[in-house]
């Protein structure tokens, strides 16, 4: 499908730079690394979200390096997207959910953070061409904050979705002037749409700087919407009936608890259809991709160009007898795809090292030679890692992961008997949030110790710990069970992280050798309520 694009990255290039020297124009823009970021929505990898990628496998992963620990800070598009941006934690950049209140693309959000995101550094202090195209943030394009006029700071070229994903039927902001799609597949199915658009930046932008390119895919977020010629893939295919599936999840947050088990038929023949056409809008998104990179092989940039692909959060498909949603706090909802190509970055690698997407943007700010610890942000970047450059007893031993969870005071009418606070509720009554859904983890990763350990700010004070080096599906709660001495080091590098700004985020470990514990900060009965002091400070 890309030659046509290759043919015409061709041309454009050549005729663009007329009489001008080609190898000593590439000799220049090869002083300083380009980057492309693919940003999927709500791809999960614990469910073989990666499987219908054959093209981007080979052409990202295989190319580069795959990481197998990658989490996200949470488990929620805005929120997650927000860290990605500004390299910062939930508690931090302060976008608790979707909503505006939420302090989703709100003016607050335009004024605190927006400056300050990766993209706006890399555009003012190293002078990159940037290039956005797709879903920014769920509430982007909202008259009150802005509508579609408004372009974020730091992008040259913004072609931004308005509000949350679709694949036809939508506005794009085209460098903040509102251009509408109707529903013909050759003129508007959104993700083809998008991979036109980059090509169209990478044809007409300067060969003389380098660039940073964000693709921010609709898929496999729902409507899953599938173009014509995927429509009738993988019929055969169900969702993964892994121990996890259709189980109760006891021991749990009262959220998972009320789960019906098992789930009727009619919603596992409905998620197992989801399944089917998440994977199908996939098959676009690997088109994408390809023609990108097809499109930099011709212009001969990609060998001085870094590719990242992954996505904002993971996602659940019957998991504890929970519909389809994400918003946990497992790892099938916090885990995600991550492979990365580019300069000096070995083919072939699979990576153990623990990354969050709060590091994806010191890293690409390290790529450009910025100096990380003159920022704000709270990520690592993991350029050494990259480059073979590091090793695990001098990286970091766990992350933190945030989630507020979203619900009203009145009752679902279709549900009087959850009460009020749910959200997201299906029509038998299971619903995947509530307003007390509001949790904090520690996710720790050793070859001695893969351990997640969390708080939930509600009532029950509930905790939730995991062994997942024996439990790797997360069936058992071993909170009454696991030893005194490792909770309370838990809990301390949870109440650490979870105040933490900047360089003390990046500090070592609960289970470092440098770790020093701190007996007056015991996990016992006089419970921190760190989940509490973290709401508090985002009011």
């Amino acid at each position: 499908m890309w030659f046509k694009y290759v043919l015409t990255c061709v041309t454009v290039w050549s005729s663009h730079l007329g009489h001008l020297d080609v190898r000593g124009a590439l000799a220049k823009s090869s002083r300083t690394p380009n980057v492309v970021l693919i940003l999927t929505d709500d791809l999960d990898v614990a469910m073989g979200g990666l499987t219908s990628l054959k093209k981007t496998q080979k052409l990202i992963g295989d190319a580069g390096i795959t990481f197998t620990n990658a989490f996200v800070a949470s488990p929620l598009c805005c929120p997650s997207r927000a860290s990605i941006l500004t390299g910062k934690y939930p508690h931090n950049h302060r976008v608790t959910n979707n909503t505006l209140e939420g302090n989703c693309s709100s003016a607050a959000w335009q004024k605190s953070q927006e400056a300050d995101t990766f993209p706006a550094l890399l555009n003012r202090l190293a002078g990159y061409q940037t290039f956005f195209a797709g879903k920014y943030l769920n509430q982007y394009g909202r008259a009150e904050a802005g509508g579609v006029e408004h372009v974020p700071l730091g992008w040259s070229h913004w072609v931004g979705l308005e509000k949350n994903s679709k694949y036809y039927n939508y506005t794009l902001s085209v460098n903040g002037k509102a251009e509408r799609h109707g529903d013909d597949y050759g003129r508007d199915y959104l993700t083809d749409v998008l991979a036109n658009a980059s090509l169209s930046f990478l044809r007409s932008k300067s060969s003389y700087r380098p660039f940073f390119m964000m693709v921010s895919t609709p898929a496999p977020h729902s409507p899953w919407t599938a173009a014509p010629q995927y429509r009738d893939r993988f019929n055969d295919t169900r969702a993964p009936r892994d121990p996890n599936f259709n189980i109760h999840g006891k021991d749990k947050h009262w959220l998972i608890r009320q789960a019906k088990t098992p789930m009727s038929n009619s919603s596992v023949l409905f998620l197992d259809d989801a399944f089917r056409k998440r994977w199908r809008t996939l098959l676009s998104v690997d088109d994408l991709v390809e023609e990108l990179v097809g499109c930099l092989r011709a212009r001969g940039e990609l060998d001085n160009t870094y590719i990242f692909f992954t996505s904002d959060n993971g996602y659940h498909m019957g998991q504890f007898s929970l519909p389809l949603d994400k918003r946990q706090l497992y790892d099938f909802d916090i885990r995600v795809p991550l492979m990365v190509r580019g300069p000096n970055i070995k083919a072939g690698q699979i990576s153990q090292f623990l990354v969050a997407n709060v590091d994806l943007g010191p890293t690409v700010l390290d790529v450009a030679g910025i100096n990380v610890s003159k920022t704000q942000m709270d990520g690592i970047s993991f350029l050494p890692v990259l480059n073979g450059q590091i090793n695990g007893s001098s990286w970091r031993s766990d992350m933190l992961v945030e989630y507020q969870g979203e619900g009203s005071d009145i009752s679902d009418p279709a549900c009087p008997l959850l009460g009020p606070g749910v959200s997201e509720c299906f029509p038998d009554c299971v619903c995947e949030d509530s307003y007390n859904n509001t949790y904090a983890c520690v996710r720790t990763m050793l070859p001695s110790a893969d351990l997640q350990y969390c708080e939930f700010d509600d009532d029950e004070v509930f905790v939730e710990v995991y062994n997942l080096t024996a439990d790797p599906f997360q069936l058992d709660n071993i909170a009454k069970t696991i030893d005194q001495e490792v909770l309370e080091k838990m809990n301390h590098r949870l109440m650490m992280l979870q105040s933490c700004a900047g360089q003390t985020c990046r500090d070592a470990g609960a289970y470092h050798a440098r770790f020093q514990f701190h007996p007056r900060r015991v996990f016992d009965g006089r419970r921190r309520r760190t989940v509490a002091r973290l709401r508090q400070k985002m009011k």
